[in-house]
């Protein structure tokens, strides 16, 4: 999961100068980093989601920016200024459009900068998203983003679009798809399966849903559609699955080994024979 390490510029070559700043953690997957005069910002996957720590040099602050929402997306964007007491991120999830904020690292404070616009009267408030945990047969815990309107009735009757892509160490993150509006606007749950092949729960998450682990890919997405269904998110006869290129492949799976589950499924340029 990587750690991030410093040593003075002489000796770095030399592993033996190096001193850790985070270490390796088997829980939280580093992706990236900016450093300034006072503080280091760091992109890191925790607890299945894209989040962002700030961290003060002078020991004084270690801490996440916060989200007003359960299942989101939160993306570094490189700022210049190595002496700016200031970070500029992106924010979304399957609700928010995406957002671009300036964020204080001395007072927390955000400022916002810019909303990607979204034609056709959208307003986020008629929205709903959820971030859940279905069991897996093998007792993992899958993370699921969830979305849907305000007023759609989950009591067993709604129907979902359940998507996932889960290879390559490729995570599915809980972002804004405006093509999604109009099934959530016609009463339909959307569900995102971050199953085992992606690293939304790290590198092991990966190593879990590959090779001769690959299976758990396959069987994760049919246990996240069962849990929905048995917690009434949507009506047993009334799922669609979608996925492509290699999810195409996990269609291909998916359509052999529970045929039954599905009411249709689309498998765009799958990795089939």
């Amino acid at each position: 999961n990587y750690r991030i390490a410093r040593a003075p510029i002489a000796t770095s070559a030399d592993k033996h100068s190096w001193s850790d700043v985070i270490p390796h953690s088997a829980d939280t997957l580093l992706e990236h980093f900016q450093v300034s005069t006072h503080y280091l910002a760091v992109n890191e996957r925790s607890g299945g989601l894209l989040k962002i720590r700030v961290i003060a040099w002078n020991g004084t602050r270690n801490q996440l920016i916060d989200s007003s929402e359960p299942a989101y997306t939160m993306t570094v964007v490189d700022t210049p200024g190595i002496d700016s007491r200031e970070l500029r991120y992106v924010y979304t999830s399957l609700i928010t459009p995406p957002t671009t904020y300036d964020y204080n690292m001395d007072t927390s404070q955000k400022e916002l900068r810019k909303t990607e616009t979204v034609l056709g009267g959208f307003d986020s408030s008629n929205y709903v998203t959820e971030f859940l945990h279905a069991r897996a047969r093998d007792g993992k815990q899958i993370p699921v983003s969830v979305a849907y309107r305000k007023g759609t009735r989950l009591d067993g009757s709604a129907p979902l679009y359940q998507y996932a892509y889960g290879s390559y160490g490729y995570s599915t993150d809980p972002e804004f798809s405006s093509d999604w509006l109009s099934l959530l606007d016609r009463g339909f749950v959307i569900a995102i399966a971050h199953i085992r092949g992606g690293q939304e729960l790290g590198r092991q998450w990966y190593e879990d849903g590959r090779l001769l682990h690959k299976k758990n890919t396959f069987t994760d997405f049919i246990d996240v559609t069962e849990d929905l269904v048995q917690r009434h998110y949507a009506a047993r006869d009334k799922v669609f699955a979608q996925g492509g290129s290699a999810g195409g492949l996990l269609m291909g799976a998916v359509a052999n080994m529970a045929p039954q589950d599905y009411r249709g499924i689309i498998a765009y340029v799958p990795y089939v024979d």
